[in-house]
């Protein structure tokens, strides 16, 4: 009885229970619903988070572990790299790789992100799938990436940096990539979520690229290397097309808008723009543009194959607001250098002196203090720009481009090298036909080409060089090439000129220092009794072996090449090495000419204390 009474009663408790459980429900419903529903999200997003946590856990994806190696050229110069999986996230992004002799450059969007001063490192990668080694490894992941420092970084355009990082370690790619390095030692290696991948990415070969474009007028001018055209001789157009990139180009690799040819000479091709470019060219900033070429086989056309391009259209006068109310200037100087800025202070300081107003200084990938050295010039009111020209052996496509930079700013330009300078000989009856009085005093160079000015068919001014050698010393001369390089060979070699940006040919074609002009203007030979121009070339020994190192002209070789040995453009008896001659202190010496020095100190030392205005500035530094 008491077991059978205490079952009844227990069960009439659970139906006293679920009896009112029920009626909690009727009175509750929703609030039970609602707790329902949280919790099943909260266990499927539970689940969803395991499940990518454990997919993570067993991915191939690694944060790399960065292996400095050896420097050295790259073995391979493949286009594209097909185990470059993935790569750091950066907050800025790379457009373009260019594999240039001596190092690659990148060409990175320029968003703000990325200061000059910051301390970049390219990272580069090895595929080993293809060697059959286990990538879990940690031996193998550290034969996976290599990093170097970056060279150097630098403003491009509004659109883009320029980062120059070396050459990759043997067996590496050159899809270099970069990545960030913190002040606290930590690396920015970013997080797995980052990682994206750039299989399709690829480096482009500096022997044939379209690497630059600037608007002239109704045309846009594109310097493309590769073309192979003959050297001082304008081509036909009618072979090339040109073709412009417009939308999301970066996406799909499309040129959208294709219009002819109308000039074609060296590594220049000039451009018809489209029809809607045209109608708005403002808009025409950034954007992407090609050459095509149609090759031909027994006067049939062939094949028309289309350049690669890095190059944006870029009108650098849209930024620097042109000349404004205040007119053209007289007279500028174009120059392009490569680690000469020693040699500046002394150039632009005298120029100055004889009446130059603008400086464009296209400076081809200078590694010592020249941006320091400009700057300073600048703050000490001399009018001089820095432009970066990061394209090796282009000096002709580098004047043909500041030609058509200066032509809104100026009135004549004269294209020289930083260790050449203008003379005035002592007054002779023919200085009068270009001057006013028969001496030459401060403002003369001006003077002379404003005069020549008045006779509008005029449209360059060739004036004679001297190369002056080593003078006997040893050493640099403290006070400046000027006062001590005194001893030249006799007979002058080629010319240099001032031109009329306004009357060159649509070509833009130059040949060492001199354009050819539009028809119907004509050049001016100075008398050499009336300006020369001192070219110091060959300095003391030190000085001349950096030179010899590379040289800048696109068809002048390189002396370290064995081929042109007899040219003039080459040191005579010097060969193809940078060794020292025995009695290099005594070469090119034949005449002992102390013009230039008597002028330069008897016109601009200062009397208070003996020295000279470069002089002075280097002792207040």
């Amino acid at each position: 009885m008491d077991s059978s009474d205490q079952r009844r009663k227990r069960k009439r408790l659970l139906r006293t229970s679920a009896a009112s459980q029920t009626s909690y429900l009727l009175v509750l419903p929703s609030h039970l619903f609602s707790v329902r529903s949280l919790l099943l999200c909260f266990t499927f997003f539970t689940f969803l988070y395991l499940l990518s946590y454990t997919a993570k856990i067993h991915s191939s994806v690694f944060r790399p572990v960065l292996v400095v190696s050896s420097l050295s050229l790259l073995s391979s110069s493949s286009d594209s790299v097909q185990h470059f999986d993935k790569l750091i996230s950066l907050p800025f992004k790379i457009e373009d790789r260019v594999l240039l002799p001596d190092h690659i450059l990148l060409l990175v969007k320029n968003n703000g992100t990325v200061k000059r001063n910051q301390e970049l490192d390219c990272v580069y990668w090895r595929s080993i799938v293809s060697e059959g080694r286990n990538i879990d490894g940690l031996e193998a992941r550290q034969s996976l990436v290599a990093k170097l420092n970056v060279l150097s970084v630098d403003e491009n355009d509004e659109f883009r940096l320029i980062v120059r990082c070396p050459l990759p370690p043997v067996n590496y790619s050159a899809v270099v990539n970069l990545q960030r390095r913190w002040r606290n030692g930590i690396e920015n290696l970013g997080d797995e979520n980052g990682l994206r991948g750039i299989s399709n990415q690829s480096v482009h070969k500096w022997e044939r690229v379209a690497y630059t474009a600037t608007l002239d007028g109704d045309t846009a001018v594109v310097f493309v290397k590769g073309l192979n055209l003959r050297q001082q001789r304008e081509s036909d157009p009618r072979q090339f097309s040109c073709h412009f990139g417009l939308g999301n180009w970066e996406a799909d690799g499309k040129f959208l808008l294709t219009t002819k040819a109308v000039t074609a000479a060296q590594e220049v091709v000039r451009c018809l723009l489209p029809r809607s470019i045209k109608r708005a060219p403002e808009k025409a900033q950034g954007i992407r543009v090609t050459i095509g070429v149609t090759t031909h086989v027994r006067s049939r056309a062939h094949e028309h194959v289309v350049f690669p391009s890095v190059a944006k259209i870029f009108s650098p006068k849209s930024i620097e607001g042109g000349v404004g109310g205040r007119g053209k200037y007289e007279l500028c100087v174009c120059t392009m250098v490569w680690n000469q800025g020693s040699a500046l202070r002394e150039w632009i300081m005298y120029h100055a002196w004889l009446g130059v107003e603008r400086w464009f200084i296209y400076d081809n990938n200078s590694d010592d203090n020249i941006e320091q050295v400009i700057g300073e010039l600048e703050r000490e009111n001399y009018n001089v720009t820095r432009h970066v020209w990061p394209w090796v052996k282009t000096q002709e496509a580098g004047f043909s481009h500041c030609a058509l930079r200066a032509k809104d700013e100026c009135n004549w330009v004269s294209f020289m090298d930083v260790d050449e300078f203008f003379y005035f000989p002592y007054s002779t009856p023919r200085h009068q036909t270009f001057r006013e009085v028969g001496y030459a005093g401060q403002n003369s160079l001006r003077t002379l080409v404003a005069n020549v000015s008045s006779s509008p068919r005029i449209a360059e001014i060739r004036t004679t060089c001297h190369s002056f050698g080593p003078s006997g010393l040893s050493k640099q001369p403290p006070q400046g090439v000027m006062a001590g390089y005194t001893c030249r060979l006799q007979s002058p070699e080629r010319h240099k000129s001032i031109i009329r940006p306004m009357a060159l040919d649509a070509t833009l074609l130059n040949v060492v220092h001199h354009f050819h002009l539009r028809n119907g203007f004509k050049y001016l030979n100075l008398p050499q009794s009336t300006a020369v121009i001192n070219h110091y070339k060959y300095q003391v020994w030190d000085v001349f072996k950096a030179k010899f190192y590379r040289r800048v002209a696109t068809y002048v070789a390189d002396w370290q090449e064995n081929h042109n040995e007899g040219s003039r453009d080459r040191a005579p008896g010097l060969g193809t090495e940078a060794i020292e001659p025995p009695n290099w202190p005594q070469q090119f010496c034949e005449v002992w000419d102390t013009g230039l020095r008597d002028f330069v100190l008897a016109n601009l030392v200062d009397t208070s204390n003996g020295l000279l205005p470069w002089e002075t500035s280097s002792l207040d530094q």
